[in-house]
C-alpha cells in the first residue's frame, strides 16, 4: 500500500481500502495516501466474506475502487487459528506501490463481543468471527454438540505473522487502528504490534471509539463490567492483559481501556466522543434501566435531552475525561475527544474529513491524526468542552442504535465506507 505523506496537505480520506474480517477476514490496501485511518470501503463494493469476522484492514487506498480478493490464512486448522465455527480466517490484502510500498495500515473492524454459548453460536457465521476483540483462547461445546472455538488471539498472531512474511516486516510506516470492539482490540494488541518492528520504524496505534467505561447505568447496574466479565471468563482472555494490572486487579478490570492505556509503550492517539452514542444508548441508559419511555427520545438524539438528562450525560463525559487523563503526559500520545453524539469517527467520510466533520482545536479528525502521526505538531491532545458547546457537531454523524439483546450487533457496511 502506498502512503504519501504531504506535510502541508490535509490528510485525505482514502478512496478505497482493504479489510480483514472475521471468520476472519483481513484486508490490506494498495495506497495509503497521507494519513488515513479512515477505514474503509466496505459498503457496496466489499461486502464479500459474510462468514469472516475480523476485519483487519491493512493498508488502504488505491486510485480507484476495486474489489480486493479474500485470502484465507495458510494452515489455519493446524495452528488452531480458526473462527467460532472452526472455519479458517482470512484477510484482504491490497499491496501498495511506489513510495507507499513500505507503508501499512492494519484496521480491526468493530462488532462487539459475545458473552455466552448462545450468543457466540448465534454470531458464529458473521463478520469478525472471534467475539472477544481477538483476545481469547479456549473452546466450548454448543448445545447441538458442535464445538465453538474462541481463538481470537491465535487468529491475531497467525494473520499478523503471515503478513510479516508478505512484506509487513519491511514496513517503514505502520499504523494499527480499529473502531469500537476493534478499537479495544487495537489497545489490547498495540504493544505486540509495536514490538514487531525495529525502533526506526514509525509504528503507532489509533483506537477509535474503543474506550468503553466501567460505569453504572441508570438503575445502578454495571452492564459493561458484567459483559466483559463473562467474555473474559468464557473465552479465557488472559495472555493479552497487562501483567502490572493483573498483579493488582482481576482480569475483567484489566480488559477495560482505562487500565490498558497505562501499560502501552507505543505512541497512541485516542479518538473518542465524550458522548459516545453507543455507550449512552447501551451502557449508561440501556433499555430496562429507566421507567417507560422516559429516556427513549434523549438516548436516540442528544438534542432531545432535558437539562436533568444532560447532567447525567455530562457525568458520563466527565468519567471518560478522567480516565484518559493518565495519558496526557505520555510522550508521543495524542487525544481527540470531541463532544459529538456519535460512535466511530475514522471509518466515515462525514466524520473523517468533510464539511460536516467535527472540528476540535481547529482540526478535523483527519487533520489531527495526520499532525500526530507525522509529528507536524508538537502536541495533539484535544478534549472538547461539554455538549452543546461545539457548533461543528452535526446531527448527520453516524450513531449506532441497538434495541436487541445486550450483546452488540456487527456493524453493517455503510455507503460512507469507500
Amino acid at each position: 500500500m502506498e502512503w504519501r505523506p504531504r506535510p502541508t496537505d490535509t490528510p485525505a480520506r482514502p478512496p478505497s481500502s482493504a479489510t480483514h474480517c472475521g471468520a476472519s477476514e483481513m484486508a490490506a490496501s494498495s495506497e495509503l495516501r497521507s494519513m488515513l485511518p479512515s477505514s474503509r470501503r466496505r459498503g457496496r463494493r466489499a461486502v464479500a466474506a459474510a462468514s469472516f469476522l475480523m476485519l483487519l484492514l491493512l493498508a488502504a487506498v488505491a486510485h480507484g475502487a476495486e474489489l480486493v480478493e479474500l485470502t484465507l490464512l495458510t494452515g489455519a486448522q493446524e495452528k488452531g487459528a480458526v473462527c467460532l465455527d472452526g472455519t479458517p480466517p482470512g484477510y484482504h490484502l491490497q499491496r501498495g506501490f511506489g513510495s507507499g510500498t513500505h507503508s501499512w495500515l492494519i484496521y480491526l473492524q468493530g462488532g462487539a463481543w459475545c458473552d455466552s454459548i448462545e450468543s457466540c453460536s448465534f454470531r458464529k457465521t458473521t463478520k469478525y468471527c472471534d467475539g472477544a476483540s481477538f483476545a481469547g483462547d479456549a473452546e466450548a461445546q454448543d448445545k447441538d454438540g458442535s464445538t465453538l472455538y474462541f481463538r481470537g488471539l491465535r487468529i491475531w498472531d497467525a494473520v499478523v505473522d503471515e503478513l510479516m512474511e508478505k512484506g509487513l516486516a519491511s514496513a517503514q510506516q505502520a499504523l494499527l487502528s480499529g473502531c469500537s470492539a476493534g478499537g479495544l482490540a487495537t489497545l489490547l494488541h498495540c504493544n505486540d504490534f509495536y514490538a514487531r518492528f525495529p525502533k526506526e520504524v514509525s509504528a503507532k496505534c489509533l483506537p477509535d471509539a474503543g474506550f468503553f467505561l466501567n460505569i453504572e447505568d441508570l438503575s445502578g447496574e454495571r452492564l459493561m463490567l458484567s459483559i466483559f466479565n463473562e467474555v473474559v471468563q468464557l473465552q479465557n482472555v488472559r495472555e493479552v492483559l497487562p501483567k502490572d494490572c493483573l498483579a493488582k486487579k482481576n482480569r475483567t478490570e484489566c480488559f477495560f481501556a482505562a487500565e490498558l492505556v497505562k501499560s502501552i509503550d507505543a505512541p497512541t492517539l485516542i479518538v473518542n466522543s465524550a458522548y459516545d452514542s453507543w455507550q449512552i444508548q447501551n451502557v449508561l441508559v440501556p433499555t430496562g434501566s429507566y421507567p417507560a419511555n422516559s429516556w427513549s427520545s434523549c438516548k436516540a438524539d442528544i438534542r432531545n435531552c432535558s437539562p436533568t438528562q444532560s447532567q447525567v450525560l455530562n457525568g458520563f463525559r466527565n468519567k471518560l475525561v478522567d480516565d484518559v487523563e493518565v495519558v496526557t503526559d505520555k510522550k508521543g500520545w495524542g487525544l481527540f475527544i470531541d463532544s459529538c453524539f456519535t460512535h466511530c469517527q475514522t471509518p466515515y467520510n462525514i466524520s473523517w474529513n468533510s464539511p460536516a466533520s467535527p472540528v476540535l482545536g481547529n482540526k478535523t479528525v483527519a487533520q489531527a491524526v495526520g499532525d500526530w502521526y507525522f509529528e507536524r505538531s508538537q502536541q495533539v491532545k484535544e478534549i472538547d468542552c461539554e455538549y452543546p458547546c461545539n457548533p461543528t457537531c452535526s446531527s448527520q454523524l453516524p450513531t449506532i442504535h441497538w434495541t436487541g439483546p445486550r450483546v452488540l450487533p456487527v456493524y453493517q457496511p455503510s455507503s460512507e465506507f469507500i
